[in-house]
């Protein structure tokens, strides 16, 4: 009750000041509100938000939930500043645009993320694990062999996915060596992110790159061999410390379920077809996922009509169908595959989080504050160091917002910047454990062996890495800088 009596008299005392005090008009005409109450307290707003998410280990409260609520709040406080400055309805256009902007990259990501979803159902990942597992490799050609293919699934794959898979692999094979668990998983980590920086579809930083024209599909090959070198050099180093030995090899023969490799050449095709559709049609790269997702679909009803003696009327299998009082009571242990079983688990809290830094980030960027930004970073500290400092600080704050507050206040900068941004947003988070969707999932996998502070201590080995594609980076692409 007397928090409810406090947030009317705060608002209320807003309103007032709003209406009352000719300095709002004459800051707003100027289009900066970051000296008014309005700026202030939106700001204040998003700074505790992004406290809570940075928290969520530890109060397990779902990242999402504070930012979904913060960016309400920042628009209702833009609206409230732009009303006073004489110009309502500027803030809904601008709140418009970050919508639609959002609205290209969540259809994008449900329909990859419900392919890798189906391509996980279907047994795919189960079936490369045990591969690997079942050949008797020593712990070394291990370390190499998760962080090569982390290194090339996760360009196509999310690097989440790739390094729970990778993970899986180091920890039914090596559980009983620690000394090989850690190096191993951090390997999966600096590849996994490593890779997904020279494709649009391997971080979502790149694909907010690429759907938003800064940089060209073909382009973002040009950053291979940084990435490569900033996987390789920490590998290097660790692989020193991983032992020789060869641990048993463990009988697992998971096979692929019906329509696994169709799904998976569907995926390769709306892959192909996005591409098509952004470079050829100028068209959103979403149209073309949304196109391949309706084409799984398809075939998700085919296969759901050949497994297990599926009749479209009673969706359970054979036996359970002929004994009414069984199925009354349990629930068939395989049902037949389901589309939309694979979209439902989608990783909502991120695409949800995903929402609220966009919108949220937009209101600071309504506020004027990502302008401000923009002349202290890019124009007092220059481009390069800019962008290098944007990759440290991917490792602290999740590189989402980092990224889409760059691409919001679009400095002029070259080409080669554009490029040099990309690679240190997504390779920034390979330096502290919690600095990626990869470091952080691994951690929960091997918990109690694979810790921050079992990270930190190779983090001078990343470090070098980090440092090192830079350098290659500057090298290479010289012509463009």
């Amino acid at each position: 009750m007397l928090l409810g009596r406090s947030m009317s008299l705060f608002f209320t005392a807003l309103f007032g000041l709003m209406a009352g005090s000719p300095a709002w008009a004459s800051e707003a005409a100027a289009g900066d509100f970051t000296g008014t109450l309005w700026g202030m307290v939106a700001l204040g707003v998003f700074v505790l938000a992004y406290v809570l998410v940075i928290a969520e280990e530890n109060i397990h409260l779902r990242k999402s939930k504070p930012v979904v609520i913060a960016a309400g709040i920042i628009w209702m406080l833009v609206a409230m500043a732009y009303a006073g400055a004489g110009r309502p309805g500027e803030a809904e256009e601008v709140l418009k645009h970050n919508i639609l902007e959002y609205g290209e990259l969540l259809l994008f990501l449900l329909a990859a993320m419900t392919f890798i979803n189906t391509l996980q159902e279907r047994g795919l990942f189960d079936a490369l694990r045990g591969w690997l597992v079942s050949r008797g490799f020593t712990l070394r050609t291990i370390f190499w062999l998760t962080g090569l293919l982390a290194f090339f699934i996760s360009p196509v794959a999310d690097n989440l996915t790739t390094a729970l898979i990778m993970g899986a692999v180091v920890m039914a094979v090596g559980a009983a060596h620690r000394a090989f668990i850690v190096p191993a998983l951090i390997n999966i980590v600096v590849a996994a992110n490593a890779g997904g920086a020279f494709s649009p579809f391997g971080d979502i930083t790149t694909l907010m790159v690429w759907q938003k024209g800064v940089v060209h599909f073909n382009e973002f090959f040009a950053l291979f061999i940084p990435a490569l070198v900033n996987w390789l050099v920490p590998a290097i180093i660790m692989s020193l410390a991983v032992p020789k030995e060869r641990p048993p090899a463990l009988a697992e023969t998971p096979r692929v379920k019906t329509g696994g490799y169709v799904a998976l050449a569907l995926f390769a095709f709306t892959i192909a077809l996005a591409v098509t559709m952004h470079n050829a049609f100028h068209l959103p790269p979403m149209l073309g996922m949304m196109t391949g997702l309706g084409l799984l679909m398809v075939q998700g009803y085919f296969i759901k009509r050949a497994e297990a003696g599926y009749d479209p009327d009673q969706a359970v299998p054979q036996p359970l169908r002929e004994s009414p009082d069984l199925l009354r009571h349990y629930k068939p242990r395989d049902k037949p595959f389901d589309i939309f079983i694979s979209m439902k688990r989608s990783e909502w809290d991120t695409l949800m989080f995903f929402y609220g830094v966009i919108l949220s980030v937009g209101g600071l960027g309504a506020l004027g504050y990502l302008a401000g930004l923009s002349t202290l970073m890019y124009a007092g500290l220059g481009p390069t160091t800019a962008n290098v400092l944007v990759g440290v600080l991917s490792a602290v704050v999740d590189n989402i917002p980092v990224m889409f507050a760059v691409l919001t206040m679009n400095p002029d900068m070259s080409h080669g910047q554009w490029l040099l941004v990309t690679l240190t947003a997504g390779v920034g988070g390979s330096l502290l454990s919690v600095g990626s969707a990869a470091g952080v999932a691994l951690m929960g996998q091997a918990r109690g062996v694979y810790t921050f502070m079992a990270h930190l201590k190779w983090t001078w080995a990343v470090l070098l890495g980090y440092a090192a594609s830079i350098g290659t980076h500057l090298w290479l692409n010289a012509s463009v800088m």
